[in-house]
């Protein structure tokens, strides 16, 4: 009996259907975007400084300008200035204009400070979670666990994922997690405090990374095996879309409330989905729901405008039912070479994700155009899907994936030593950075299940991925704390690495031209490398490690 694949040969690989269905998905791709790094513009933090009452008076009073204001009144730059005030009663008439301060003590030093007690002003015309909850000084990890629930939310979510879809099926899967994520969010955005702001963006990661892995797992079911690959990359290429549009929609919406609202409203839309978007035909057929199946190839076959052959009326599983094989935890460092690919596949997704986020929650806080360089950050992920597909079948995964991890780690300490000046310098550093770890992200999506047999190769994936989640939690803490301590600081963490993932990639097995191993055995002899005479397609058999052996015995 025939397979799906089998069918998709004759009446479509990646035709009309597959097209529209792609199209569709790649919108909800692209709607993820603003809760995975919307924290950029949401929790955006400009130069503040203690409210303090008869300031303003006085400044008016006297025809102060910004910066003399700022002067005689704001004890200094940085954090003391901007969490500490001088215990002065400003209301007092026996102040002058010039260097009021005088006249209380001979070194402003030697005034006694205090807290911000009346809050802080905030220099923006717009409003960010940090300004409406005075998310700064004492209260600044506040930012950092706002930014850290969603990614308790998505480790929580991708780890279930696998599970519910495979039970309830890929559609109301998705339907579901579509309605809760568009109804979370717009509940933030009206969230009248903190708390309920902190729940509601929890319940968003829950659901909508979830959501936008169920997509990847529909659209690749629903296309050809020669496809697969293409498809999975431009599908998060989607995502680099959405980077685009919500930089856009950020700079014209800079008040957060409305910006939540804008982002979160068109989710709402993708319930349609319901009537556009059919259940999988392969999960059907695993249920032994195969009348469902083909009444579902048959629309596919119509969508696509061709005929289904009388020969392909019947189905069978992709993959034939053999001796059931339970997998383990242990499973994953039982042996050499899978404890090996485990370990350093863990590391690198959780560089990917401290390194993708890293970056981007650091150049929120340069201090420049935030809006120009996430833009102008987020294009250099075009080249970087296009490097992806035009090297992996023609160099190969190891090499491309290693220097990745490379140029992103240098790209990032070259950045410590770029003057501020020399800003384009600092922003070409910033995008070859991006350019990379958005390589090395992409790269170990597809590595992650080459590397592990059949029995644990879901099992694999899910956590080695899971690391990425973890990343994710610590990066708020990594860049914000670190940054109070040296601005550049993160950089350096992110350099060293960045760097090391680098090196370690080299020590995994290359792929290219492999098909994927089915038992533990076929891992372990991974490290047998092909000689270079051999081409993909064609392996003499012998090993050029086992060859060397014989020419040069130990």
């Amino acid at each position: 009996m025939p397979t799906v694949d089998d069918i998709l040969e004759h009446i479509g690989e990646f035709n009309f259907f597959q097209k529209q269905t792609f199209f569709l998905l790649c919108l909800l791709s692209a709607a993820f975007t603003p809760i995975y790094v919307g924290i950029v513009f949401l929790g955006f933090t400009p130069d503040h400084r203690c409210q303090s009452p008869g300031v303003a008076e006085l400044s008016r009073r006297c025809g102060w300008s910004l910066v003399e204001e700022l002067n005689y009144t704001v004890p200094g730059p940085g954090p003391e200035g901007q969490c500490l005030r001088y215990e002065v009663d400003w209301n007092q008439s026996a102040l002058g204009c010039l260097d009021p301060l005088a006249g209380l003590a001979t070194n402003g030093s030697a005034l006694p400070l205090g807290p911000c007690a009346q809050g802080w002003l905030y220099d923006t015309s717009g409003s960010s979670i940090v300004t409406e909850f005075n998310l700064v000084c004492a209260d600044s990890w506040m930012l950092d666990l706002f930014q850290s629930a969603v990614n308790v939310g998505f480790f929580i979510g991708s780890m279930s994922i696998g599970y519910i879809a495979d039970r309830f099926g890929r559609k109301l899967c998705l339907l579901i997690t579509i309605l809760i994520n568009a109804s979370s969010g717009v509940l933030m955005a009206i969230s009248p405090n903190y708390t309920w702001m902190l729940i509601f963006r929890l319940i968003q990661g829950l659901v909508s990374k979830a959501g936008w892995l169920i997509g990847y797992i529909l659209i690749t079911e629903f296309v050809g095996l020669r496809y697969r690959r293409t498809v999975g990359i431009v599908y998060q290429v989607a995502f680099t879309v959405g980077l685009l549009v919500l930089a856009g929609v950020a700079y014209a919406l800079p008040h957060w409330r409305w910006l939540q609202l804008t982002v979160t409203l068109p989710n709402f839309c993708f319930l349609l989905y319901y009537w556009c978007v059919p259940e999988s035909p392969r999960w059907l057929i695993s249920q032994n729901k195969n009348a469902k199946a083909m009444k579902i190839i048959k629309h596919i076959a119509k969508k696509n405008g061709k005929p289904l052959p009388g020969s392909l009326q019947s189905l069978r599983p992709d993959e034939e039912v053999g001796e059931k094989l339970n997998p383990s935890f242990l499973d994953l460092v039982r042996t050499p070479q899978i404890r090996k690919h485990t370990l350093i596949l863990m590391y690198n997704w959780f560089t990917s994700s401290v390194l993708y986020q890293g970056l981007i929650m650091h150049m929120g806080l340069a201090g420049s155009n935030i809006y120009l360089d996430f833009f102008y950050s987020a294009l250099v992920e075009f080249p970087a899907a296009f490097l992806i597909i035009l090297t992996i079948d023609r160099i190969g995964r190891r090499y491309p994936w290693a220097i990745s991890n490379m140029v992103a780690g240098a790209a990032c300490l070259a950045s410590v030593f770029i003057p501020e000046d020399l800003h384009w310098l600092r922003v070409t550093a910033a995008c070859l950075g991006r350019m990379g770890i958005t390589m090395a992200y992409e790269m170990v999506c597809l590595v992650n299940a080459e590397l592990y047999p059949t029995f644990i190769r879901n099992l694999g994936v899910l956590v080695c991925s899971s690391m990425c989640d973890i990343g994710g939690i610590l990066t708020p803490f990594l860049v914000y704390r670190l940054t109070d301590i040296w601005h550049e600081l993160p950089l350096v963490v992110f350099a060293v690495v960045g760097l090391i993932a680098g090196g370690l990639v080299l020590l995994l097995p290359e792929t290219k031209g492999r098909t994927l191993p089915e038992t533990i055995e076929e891992v372990e002899n991974m490290k047998r490398l092909l000689c270079p005479w051999d081409s993909p397609g064609r392996n003499t058999g012998v090993g050029c490690h086992a060859l060397l052996q014989g020419i040069f015995p130990t």
